[in-house]
């Protein structure tokens, strides 16, 4: 079942590494939990995903898309932007680092497609070598509920990108 308008966000665990101004590139972390339903109950989240960091649609549009609308998401009543991907949160952290999000977005790993599949949002990558990973999307989450899911039907980004979801907040 995939996720919809109405749906509970699922519980779940993903690993991100706090922002740290001090922390040198090349410093390798141990990421934490990050655990869905304590960190947004009460809260207006909004949680994107892309399928590969490090990839062009994600590192050059997705991302920075994001990162430029950030404090007009806040303006909305926006606590926090997550961006999830089917990766560890090692990886996740020096994507992050490279892309300059600082604490705009938190960058959050979901290793084993865990969450993703629960949203039912996965797809099968194997054919270009990089396995099971989240669909490209943006959900926005209001006190666990959601209340906007974009999910991306063709390489490129509209519906899950920053502009598509600041028109539903």
């Amino acid at each position: 079942m995939t996720i919809k308008v109405g749906d509970t966000i699922p519980d779940g665990t993903l690993q991100y590494v706090p922002y740290d101004p001090n922390e040198d590139l090349q410093a390798c972390p141990r990421p934490l939990p990050y655990k869905i339903h304590e960190k947004l109950k009460g809260q207006k989240v909004i949680i994107f995903a892309i399928p590969g960091p490090f990839t062009p649609t994600c590192s050059e549009e997705h991302v920075p898309g994001f990162l430029q609308a950030a404090d007009a998401l806040h303006a909305k009543g926006v606590s926090d932007i997550i961006c999830l991907s089917v990766i560890d949160g090692f990886v996740m952290n020096a994507f992050g680092k490279v892309s300059g999000v600082k604490d705009k977005i938190i960058m959050a790993g979901d290793g084993s497609a865990t969450f993703s599949e629960a949203l039912g949002l996965t797809q099968d990558l194997s054919k270009g070598g990089m396995g099971i990973r989240s669909k490209r999307f943006a959900i926005i989450v209001d006190d666990l509920k959601v209340t906007y899911v974009g999910v991306e039907e063709a390489r490129g980004v509209s519906v899950s990108g920053a502009e598509a979801v600041l028109a539903k907040l």
